[in-house]
């Protein structure tokens, strides 16, 4: 699943700079994360950085881009995050 950020966001500028795929930009009123870019930093970290470094805990799970950890790793490559197996 990609990630979103929700109206609850404070624009504190923390996560923007921690995505390794630079999926996070801002938005009119608050940042947004591409899910076409997101994978959870999957193939990168073993948690979502952005998560890990939100201070108003506002980014949950995007229902409507529900992805398993394969799609995930396989969006990882396609990135360029690296050789595929």
């Amino acid at each position: 699943m990609s990630l979103k950020i929700i109206d609850t966001c404070i624009n504190c500028d923390v996560c923007e700079p921690v995505c390794p795929n630079k999926a996070i930009s801002q938005g009119i009123d608050y940042y947004v994360i591409d899910p076409a870019k997101c994978t959870e930093c999957v193939g990168h970290f073993d948690a979502p950085q952005c998560v890990e470094v939100c201070p108003v805990d506002c980014i949950p799970l995007d229902p409507l881009y529900v992805e398993t950890h394969e799609q995930l790793m396989q969006k990882f490559f396609s990135l360029g995050g690296g050789k595929q197996p």
